[in-house]
């Protein structure tokens, strides 16, 4: 699949190295159907978990006829119940995150097909939502590797839209989705409420993962002289000096910035991964999100 005719997402040889990964959960979670990944049900996989005695409408096949022997009472086997979870993805389309060299929602759209892909290898469910206002759209569950060539198409097609309301989404989001499961947000998180926004979705029990996109020009602006600053969003303007002294502001709130959004989400067991688009997003996804414990 390609985000231009002749761009594609992936190399046919990194999506073999996507099949080696899985996507780490910290905690069992209950979900739909039998899959590949361990639910706090008790099920009838080769996994053993526990004993519980025997009531009458049980399944026999389940004594254990060993453990009856030394103790002449009947106990049932109970196993670890093997049950698909659905994979939320979350991309923010707004119009802050069209710009950027390399691109914002580009990288955006490359992380969320990664993710997906290797869902979908673990036979998991995804399901993927845009979020900018005009431009949401979604995609609904899909299952197995035949649901990467729809998540594909879907994020290929995905357009920038206008100005977002991260909050609005995020409530909504946390009103509609079914079955939460692991939940990945792929933001610039260039609205000034996105602690609300992060709250509304810590209201249910998903298990959260942060990756804050922001491209080089953002992280390491490279200006000198009068500007007029631009909202891509708002069309508000600001006109700036660029020296030294303000380029040094500017870095330091930006740090605080980022400091204060990994403080809110710890405290809210978030995992919080900053992303720098100027790094290839094959080697991000290999190197950081393996390190970071997302990936294995």
């Amino acid at each position: 699949m390609t985000t231009s005719s002749s761009q594609p997402l992936f190399e046919s040889a990194f999506l073999r190295k996507l099949d080696r990964l899985a996507l780490l959960t910290r905690r069992a979670m209950v979900g739909d159907i039998q899959g590949e990944r361990r639910s706090p049900r008790r099920g009838s996989s080769v996994e053993f978990a526990d004993f519980r005695p025997y009531v009458h409408g049980d399944d026999i096949r389940q004594i254990d006829w060993n453990l009856y022997a030394r103790m002449e009472r009947f106990f049932l086997k109970l196993f670890v119940a093997e049950e698909e979870l659905t994979i939320h993805l979350l991309v923010d389309n707004s119009a802050s995150m069209d710009w950027g060299d390399p691109h914002k929602l580009t990288y955006a759209r490359r992380l969320a097909a990664a993710f997906g892909y290797v869902a979908l290898s673990t036979l998991d469910r995804v399901t993927v939502t845009a979020f900018a206002a005009g431009a949401g759209a979604q995609l609904r569950g899909v299952r197995g590797k035949a649901g990467a060539l729809p998540l594909f198409a879907f994020l290929q097609r995905l357009n920038p839209g206008g100005a977002g309301n991260l909050v609005d989404a995020c409530k909504r989001y946390a009103r509609t989705a079914i079955n939460p499961g692991p939940l990945i947000l792929c933001s610039d998180l260039l609205d000034p409420h996105w602690e609300e926004a992060l709250r509304a979705l810590g209201s249910r029990p998903f298990e959260m993962t942060l990756l804050h996109i922001l491209a080089p020009q953002e992280l390491r602006p490279q200006l000198d002289g009068d500007f007029r600053l631009l909202d891509a969003e708002t069309g508000e303007t600001v006109e700036i000096t660029a020296d030294l002294e303000t380029l040094q502001r500017y870095q330091t709130h930006l740090r605080e910035w980022q400091e204060t959004i990994e403080r809110f989400c710890h405290g809210r067991g978030i995992t919080y991964v900053q992303v720098d688009t100027a790094q290839p997003v094959e080697e991000f996804i290999l190197t950081m999100l393996r390190r970071r414990g997302v990936f294995r």
